[in-house]
């Protein structure tokens, strides 16, 4: 997994997403409602809003997170955490990515909370994604699978669908102990070993024919900045 789910230590990659982090952190202004990811990047995001939060520099602030273990991290450093149906909207969103092609363009999800980010984005006025610069590809599927999330009642119809009609071979994603990984929304998770991707849109469509294919990794038209960093500083790009 690339997501992972707590915060990493102090080697270069994690001091880059820090920084990025530092410099996401700077677009959140008082009164803002803000969604949270999941995963290392969020856990970087999560400490430095908290900071800007305890010093009193974002008086209103709200927060709406992407899994149980963000919101406990929140929560334990002061942040006020609210139901989605409390928000209404989001102003801005702060997550990592596994992969961002030159459009901005998004594979998400190896830290399984695929579902819940994606719905914390389509509702957020702003996706800001952080991420170390080794993020950065051509083609989506480049250097990372797929995640896709699925019923666990379809998970055999769902791979025959994968495999017999987009030829993509999938593999069922395990804990440490060699046991099925749950979302929690106690799905499985398969991760498509597709390669570069040469019409994303085709297979977000083809993905979402599927029955008991609750949600995929693909982020498309979502993000609206992305922080990569790297060795020289932060690059802040958005879409052309």
């Amino acid at each position: 997994m690339s997501e992972e789910p707590a915060c990493g230590g102090a080697d270069a990659v994690e001091r880059h997403k820090r920084l990025a982090a530092e410099e996401a952190a700077t677009l959140v202004r008082p009164g803002m409602r803000v969604g949270l990811g999941h995963g290392s990047t969020a856990c970087h995001a999560v400490e430095v809003l908290a900071g800007r939060y305890e010093r009193g520099e974002l008086p209103g602030l709200t927060c709406a997170v992407a899994s149980a273990e963000t919101a406990s991290q929140a929560r334990g450093l002061g942040l006020p955490v609210r139901s989605l149906a409390q928000m209404g909207g989001l102003d801005l969103t702060i997550d990592g990515a596994d992969e961002v092609d030159p459009a901005l363009n998004l594979v998400k999800g190896g830290g399984g909370a695929l579902l819940r980010e994606k719905v914390l984005a389509q509702m957020s006025e702003r996706l800001v994604i952080v991420c170390h610069r080794q993020k950065l590809v051509e083609r989506l599927g480049s250097s990372f699978d797929l995640p896709v999330e699925v019923l666990p009642f379809a998970l055999a119809p769902v791979r025959g669908h994968i495999r017999r009609d987009l030829g993509l071979e999938s593999r069922l994603r395990r804990d440490e102990r060699g046991i099925p990984a749950l979302t929690e929304q106690g799905n499985m998770l398969l991760d498509l070993a597709c390669g570069p991707i040469d019409d994303p849109r085709a297979l977000h469509r083809a993905l979402k024919e599927m029955a008991g294919l609750v949600e995929h990794g693909l982020f498309l038209g979502l993000a609206t900045d992305v922080l990569a960093a790297g060795e020289d500083g932060v690059e802040h790009m958005q879409p052309s």
